[in-house]
């Protein structure tokens, strides 16, 4: 007994102190995790009244300036979701146009709250390149297109040919590694500027050019005679394209993320811009909460309850954002596929609001 009552005399403080070491660790990594002196960039995009947020701005349908000066598209929504969230204004965006090579760096550095970029969410970019990807908002693959008359049909009649891409994205290492694996030589031209690759490719020094599919059928439409240029039907990779903001910052990342949420819940559960009205009433408490009407889930993250109700108000749900910039009747007119709702033969899904 003796024994015993001096190990417990001898260990007892020992292990108290490393619980209090324990916990202290802890709250230096929730420090850390929210900011310079615990703040997050929620608190500051609030004080500064507005959302910076990263786009490429060139992108028919999903980032592109019209005649009059206004950015739309489905990465351009994204952003004003989220200012519809904090600030009830979805006009409370400043918007910066960021080539492939400088959109990390205006991420990290600060320059941007969120990239809303059509950006492939990748293993190496979700850790050693420090982001922190929101859920996926178009499901892609990576493609090539050809002109109709050069008699190319798949990736085997690109031996030997010159391909265009852009340096700095995944796809360049997507071809490189689909070639290899098939044993297909061809000549790889790169260029840190998209636009350039696009024109090279258009005055036939290249055979064909590689990216997005959805790129490549949106930059289609910007060619001189888009119906004399094809996009072949291998695919090449899996690209799920995602916002990003930057680790450490878990307020700001989960309103981000819950900002996606609402557009995808809100299609799910029937609510839209035009029928918004229509549910102020509604005894489904799932409804309720989704709107603010009952719980706090708007607070619990540093907005107000209704902030789903905000972003449908004024940006509307998911399938109205698609339909607006990429579905039938748009210059892209693209099927949602994998991009329709879960219970629809698709793959966007939201967890529950409550």
């Amino acid at each position: 007994m003796r024994k015993w009552g001096f190990l417990i005399l001898f260990t007892l403080p020992l292990l108290l102190s490393l619980t209090a070491c324990s916990g202290q660790s802890g709250q230096t990594s929730a420090t850390q995790g929210t900011g310079v002196q615990g703040k997050s960039r929620l608190d500051t995009v609030k004080s500064r009244g507005k959302l910076i947020c990263g786009v490429s701005g060139e992108l028919p349908g999903f980032s592109f300036v019209d005649k009059n000066g206004t950015y739309k598209g489905l990465d351009v929504e994204v952003c004003r979701a989220i200012a519809a969230a904090i600030f009830d204004n979805p006009d409370a965006v400043e918007f910066r146009n960021l080539n492939a090579k400088e959109r990390f760096t205006a991420l990290q550095t600060g320059e941007i709250d969120v990239l809303s970029r059509n950006t492939s969410w990748t293993i190496s970019r979700d850790t050693s390149v420090g982001l922190e990807f929101a859920p996926v908002v178009f499901y892609d693959g990576q493609g090539i297109m050809v002109k109709k008359d050069s008699n190319i049909k798949s990736l085997t009649d690109l031996k030997d040919k010159a391909i265009c891409t852009q340096t700095g994205t995944t796809n360049e290492q997507n071809l490189a590694d689909q070639m290899r694996k098939r044993g297909i030589p061809y000549k790889p031209v790169v260029f840190e500027d998209i636009n350039t690759a696009y024109a090279t490719y258009a005055e036939g020094r290249c055979q064909a050019v590689t990216s997005d599919r959805s790129q490549l059928l949106s930059r289609r439409t910007t060619l001189p005679q888009p119906q004399n240029h094809v996009i072949l039907n291998d695919v090449l990779s899996k690209e799920p394209l995602a916002p990003a903001v930057t680790n450490g910052d878990s307020r700001w990342f989960d309103l981000v993320k819950w900002s996606i949420y609402a557009l995808i819940n809100a299609e799910e559960l029937g609510i839209n811009s035009k029928n918004l009205a229509s549910f102020e009433n509604s005894k489904d408490p799932d409804i309720k909460r989704f709107l603010g009407k009952e719980g706090n889930l708007g607070k619990d993250m540093g907005l107000t309850n209704d902030f789903a109700l905000r972003i449908v108000k004024h940006v509307g749900n998911y399938g109205e954002v698609y339909n607006r910039y990429l579905g039938a009747g748009t210059p892209l007119n693209l099927p949602r596929g994998q991009n329709n709702l879960w219970n629809k033969g698709g793959l966007l899904y939201s967890p529950p609001f409550r």
